[in-house]
This record gives structure tokens, sequence and C-alpha cells, in this order.
């Protein structure tokens, strides 16, 4: 029965959003029970400053204040929910005789206990245009400013909630226990819209995506399968297309007073400059303050309506879609003050939930500066959980590609997890070979198979939390373009006239389903070993075309070997002793076969061997 109430109620508030002559209020709906006791909800039309609200009474709810603007358009009230409230329909009165009623819901029970993604996860990363389409009418919607365009490489090709959802079963056999979907929030802009991080609606999923409730549906049946979700949001900027560039609820609300001045207003990118004790004040604006582009404004996040705005956001998506996680874009770019605040406020609400935030730079000692617990030279205080790891990533694809010597190969990547040091919590980085701003692994490591399937078990077992791209699985390649269009090609099997599916399996070729089977075998044994889910992390230093590491835990020893040597080895164990210990046989996860630890092991050439002591 709740269910249905928070449907109805949802349902009827959004119909009312879709009259324009109607008040628009965001967030839509809120919940009583959670950990903060304010509220601020924004009202946008027309001249609406003008009118006087007041909340009829509602036990354990009051409206404490009103915040007007500098637009008449807008109005945020302010309220406080008591944790003693029930559930409602709260009804707003103006002296005029204009009403309207605002869904005050009950949470789902342990809401705020959710246990959020970690290093036991594998989080399988879809650009959902590009995956499947799973409902063909909503291809193109009628008034939207981008039809799909399937031929075309910037297009939109018609890949939807509703492919995904078809292919739960797919990547549940698969291994895969967290889905990260690029946004799949609105994107009303004329071209690429597909990528989905120009948002024209932050609280409205794509109508060639799906529905609110669809992409709840889609939570809830991942969830059946053993899959959590993980929502990409963006603080840092919105879609042009916005309503927020003709009507903006303050004069502050967008950087540079809403102007890209022909590239002036740009961004450097020098996201150096928020560490550097030397960098002035005009390059730290730069870059915190400039657009990616014309069409991406940059949102000041200064502005306290707004913080409130994208904070309430963040935890209504948790709430609304019962959310495993987020992925937050272009981290660093937002104000350092405000980010402080907006994790905090999700921690606090979601005590074991977890954050990524992307900061795309291969130099630690910057990356490491955002994650909860660094004690920063600058006072700074954080409350992110987790950072991308793009060291590791670099030095994985370097290593694999260069010839060894004493400073290439292997020992980049032994160097850049040495540097763990700088991290407070380096078993919650997120690892990866790839994502959908760069080229994929099997690109980069140049269509070899040998090379990419050690990539990724290097990076499937070693710490922190493993991250693919979809398509990983069966090597889909952007060789011939580094168009970004191209790098987030069609998955087989997700469009109709495709001659493979790999779905199915049919039409692939014995290096793609050599692939899959690799990849299935490692995630399903991420999925249930103690020691890729919490061991301890012990490395050797690499020799001989050889890295070599052990994940210990309690209940099981996972001893693991990359041979990048064109030939087979017979590798001395003798140097591993302190994490072999007594133990005397192994069990190779690849071949089943058991494996003598007495003396040598054979390690095929080009390889990755997993040895699994119990």
């Amino acid at each position: 029965m709740k269910s249905l109430m928070h449907t109805f109620l949802l349902s009827t508030l959004f119909g009312m959003c879709l009259n324009v002559n109607a008040i628009t209020a965001s967030p839509q709906n809120w919940w009583v029970g959670m950990q903060s006791q304010q509220l601020q909800i924004m009202l946008h039309k027309a001249n609406i400053a003008k009118q006087q609200w007041q909340l009829e009474p509602h036990a354990g709810v009051e409206l404490t204040s009103i915040t007007h603007t500098d637009n008449p358009n807008y109005a945020f009230l302010n309220l406080t929910i008591n944790p003693d409230a029930k559930p409602a329909s709260l009804i707003f009165k103006s002296k005029s005789g204009e009403r309207f009623e605002y869904p005050l819901l009950a949470r789902e029970k342990n809401s705020s206990q959710r246990k959020g993604f970690n290093s036991s996860d594998t989080i399988y990363l879809i650009n959902p245009d590009r995956f499947a389409n799973g409902d063909n009418s909503n291809d193109t919607i009628q008034g939207m400013l981008e039809a799909a365009n399937p031929q075309e490489r910037g297009g939109r090709h018609g890949g939807d909630i509703q492919g995904i959802i078809d292919a739960l079963p797919y990547l549940q056999k698969l291994g895969v226990t967290q889905l990260w979907l690029t946004p799949p929030l609105e994107n009303d802009m004329p071209s690429y819209s597909y990528h989905g991080y120009a948002i024209t609606d932050f609280y409205t999923i794509d109508p060639r995506m799906g529905s609110n409730e669809l992409y709840r549906e889609l939570s809830a049946k991942a969830k059946q399968h053993g899959i959590g979700m993980v929502m990409d949001l963006v603080l840092n900027h919105f879609g042009s297309e916005h309503e927020w560039m003709t009507d903006k609820p303050t004069a502050d609300w967008i950087n540079f007073n809403g102007d890209f001045a022909n590239g002036k207003h740009a961004t450097s990118h020098a996201r150096q400059t928020i560490q550097d004790p030397h960098a002035s004040e005009f390059d730290k604006r730069q870059f915190s303050d400039g657009w990616f582009v014309a069409t991406m404004p940059d949102l000041n996040q200064r502005q306290p309506l707004l913080a409130t705005y994208l904070i309430q956001n963040a935890i209504w998506w948790i709430e609304y879609a019962d959310l495993s996680g987020i992925r937050v874009d272009t981290y660093s770019y937002s104000d350092k003050a405000f980010l402080a605040n907006w994790t905090k406020a999700i921690m606090t609400e979601y005590p074991d939930f977890n954050i990524v935030g992307e900061e795309w730079t291969s130099n630690p000692a910057i990356a490491s500066y955002w994650q909860a617990g660094k004690v920063n030279n600058d006072g700074y205080t954080s409350s992110l959980p987790s950072v991308m790891d793009f060291s590791l990533q670099e030095a994985l694809i370097q290593a694999l590609n260069e010839d060894e010597s004493w400073n290439t190969g292997w020992v980049k990547v032994y160097q850049s997890i040495a540097n763990d040091f700088l991290y407070p919590n380096p078993d919650n980085l997120l690892v990866f070979a790839d994502n959908h701003d760069m080229s994929r692994v099997f690109t980069e490591l140049e269509q070899d198979l040998d090379k990419t399937k050690m990539a990724m078990a290097m990076l499937l077992t070693t710490r922190g939390i493993a991250q693919m791209y979809y398509g990983t699985e069966v090597l889909l390649d952007n060789t011939d373009s580094n168009d970004h269009g191209d790098i987030r090609i069609d998955f087989p099997g997700g469009f109709k006239g495709q001659t493979s599916n790999a779905f199915t399996g049919q039409g692939l070729s014995d290096e793609q389903r050599d692939m899959q089977q690799a990849i299935t075998t490692l995630l399903n044994f991420r999925k249930q070993s103690p020691a890729i889910a919490h061991g301890k992390l012990t490395h050797f230093s690499p020799k001989a075309g050889i890295y070599s590491y052990a994940r210990i835990s309690d209940q099981q020893t996972v001893l693991v070997f990359l041979n990048k040597n064109s030939a087979a080895k017979s590798w001395s164990l003798a140097y591993m002793q302190e994490v072999i210990g007594q133990h005397k046989q192994a069990i190779n996860l690849f071949t089943n076969q058991a494996i003598s630890l007495i003396d040598t092991v054979t390690l095929a050439p080009k390889s990755a061997t997993v040895l699994i002591i119990e």
C-alpha cells in the first residue's frame, strides 16, 4: 500500500508540473525520518515571489521561512521536519487562494543503513544509449531537440533503460555486482545529447531513456539479480538548454555571469591550483569557475541556494531509486568548500554509503587530497570515500606496452601502487583499465588479446574497487578512431541488424569468446573471494618481465603472477615464502588444476596465473 501511495503522490505531482501554469517544486517530494530535519523547496512560476505562502498545520512540520531572490519567478520554502512527523500530503496555500500539495513520504526500512559499493564489487560502466535498445518507441520523442540518428557516431543510437533491464540476466551471469550508467537524466540538447553530461533537468530521466519509474524499476530488478546501482551525478555544470539559462534563480547562479565569452571564460583544467600553495587566486578561479564548453555552463556552488539544491538532489535520487553509490563527474572542478559540505551531508545521512569522485590526474599526491581521512597541509577536510585511480590505469597500459628495464614496464605498476601511502584508504580506490572518456583497453594494448587478459586479471585481483567498461569482455575496439562516438561503440546484440551478439555468443570470434570466458571466471571468483574482497595486498618487485603479488585474508590467500614474456617460465617461489607459509598446494583459477607450491611453478607465456590457497 505504501508503494502504491508513493507512486500516486509522485504521479500527481509530476502531472501538475507538466502544466505550464502550475507551480514546479524541486525536489518533487521528500521523506520523513531523515537525519537532517531541514528541507528547502524551490518553487518556480511566473511572479511567484508575490505570493505569501502558509502551510496547513501538520504535526511535526513547520514552514520556518521563505527566501526570495532577485528573480520574482522563484521562491524557496524552508521547512523543518521533526523526527515525529508522519507521512502526508502537505498543503500549501497562498493568501491569493492558490494552493499546491507536496508529498511527504515514508522511507523504506533501513534506508539510512544502506551498504555502498566496496572492494568486493565489480562496477560495470554503461553508456545507456550505446548498450541495448529495449524500446524502439522512445528512440525519438516529439518536441525534444535531437532525434535518433544511429548512423551518426555522435548521434543518438536508441539504447535505453529497458535494454539494460533486459540484459540483467546476462550481467548477473557475467559476474557484475554494480551498474554505473553515464547520466540518464534529461539532456534536451540539439546535438551530442547521448553522452548525458549536459543535463537540462536534474530530477527527470530523459524520455528517450525511459522514465523515472522505469529507472526505479531497473534498480529494483537489478537488486533481485544481486546488482546495485551507482548514479553518475554532475555538480559542476549543466546543459545550456536548461531553463536556468533564460530564467536564473539568482543572478549569481552561473559562474562568470552566465557568459562563456567566446572561450575567455573556459576552464584552464589546471587542477593542481587547488593544492598549490603558491597558486594565484586568478588561476584558482579560472580552473574552478571556468566552463568546459559553451554548451556546458559552469554552476556557482558558492551560491547557498544552489548548494542546497544540489545536496538535496543527490539525496532525493538515493532515496527514490535505492542507490548503492554515486560517481561524481569532474569532481575537483566544483567549489571545494561546497564539495566538503556536499559529501558530508550525504555520508551523514548514509554512513555506509560510497561515493567516488573523478579526479583525472595520474599524480596520486593530487588525487589523495580529496579522499576522506587525508590530513592536508591547508587544513581541507573531505568526506569523499573514494577517488578514481588514474595513476594505476596509466601505469598499467604503459607497463604492458613497454619493454622491461629498470624504469620501464612492470616497475611503473609497482611504483604506482607503492604510492598508496598517500591515501588514507587505498582499498577504497576505484581501479580501471579504461572508461567512456578514453580509448578502450584492447585498443590501447594494440589489439593484443594476451595483454588485455593480463590487464584485466591484474585489475580484478589487486586492491581497490574494480570498474569495467561495457564490452571489454568481448574486446570492443576503437583502433581506427579516437572519436568519443567510436569509443562508446554499440554493444553487440543490443541493436537490430548486428551480426554478433555478446548476450548469446552468436557470431563472436574465438578471441571474443576467450576473453568473455576469462572475464566471467574472474568476476564470479571476485564475488565469493574473501582475499579479493578485503585481503591484504603484498606485492613483489618485478623481475624478468614478471610482476607477482598476493592477496591475503584469514580464510584464503591468492597468488597472482603476470608474465609478459613470450616464453613460458619455470618460476621459483623461494622469494614468496612469507605469503605462502606452510602451504604446499594451490588451485589454478583458470584450469582448476592442483598446483604444487614446493619449489617452482610454470607460468605460461604472456599470461596471468591466479593460484588459490584455501
